[in-house]
Parts: structure tokens; C-alpha cells; sequence
């Protein structure tokens, strides 16, 4: 994982995941400060799927849930596997969408 969403990361992994998508927010503009498209839409991906977990299990909104992971999986379009440190996306959002279904499931983000 990028050194600038380890933090957001470590507090994704502990459950807090509004608390995740705020601190993912500073990456995020900065990278669309740069006008790195890609990295941007990288992170608001993670940021939506945060969110989406959230929804579901503070609101227990499903639905809502549902909705942000399918703009989550809009926004990892055109995002290289290559260039993700190695980090599995793919499994990543399964294990997500299976959160969003089982309360007792808590997806995990690579740190180091």
C-alpha cells in the first residue's frame, strides 16, 4: 500500500471506516491537485468502498451499501494492477461485497 493511505488503511482494518474515508480525503485532493486522474480515482475507489461498509453497518443500508460499491468499482477503471504496490484489488472488492452481506466479515488492506 502507498505510503499516503497507510493511515487510512491502518484505520480501515480497525473497523472505523468513516473515519477512513475522512483521512483518505487529504490524499485524495491532492492527488487530483496534481492532476493525477488515475491516483485520484484510486483513492475515492477505496474512499467509496469505505464508505459503502459504512453505510451498511451504521445504517444497515444495503442498498446504499451496494450503491457506493458499484461507483467504487467505476472509479478502479483503468487502474493498473501493476502499480498498486502489488496490492490484490480484485480480491480486495470481493471481500468488500462480502462484507456488505456478513457483519461478521472485515475486509483487510495491506499495510506494509
Amino acid at each position: 500500500m502507498r505510503s499516503e493511505l497507510q493511515d487510512g488503511a491502518r484505520v480501515f482494518n480497525a473497523g472505523d471506516y468513516w473515519e477512513a474515508h475522512e483521512v483518505w480525503e487529504i490524499p485524495w485532493n491532492a492527488a487530483k491537485t496534481r492532476n493525477d486522474l488515475v491516483g485520484a480515482n484510486y483513492i475515492q475507489g477505496l474512499i467509496l468502498l469505505a464508505a459503502a461498509i459504512h453505510k451498511r453497518r451504521h445504517y444497515d443500508n444495503l442498498i446504499g451499501g451496494q450503491r457506493n460499491y458499484q461507483k467504487a468499482l467505476r472509479r478502479f477503471d483503468g487502474c493498473d494492477q501493476s502499480a498498486l504496490d502489488g496490492f490484490n484489488l480484485e480480491q480486495f472488492k470481493q471481500e468488500v461485497w462480502a462484507a456488505l452481506e456478513d457483519d461478521r466479515l472485515k475486509p483487510q488492506l495491506p499495510i506494509g
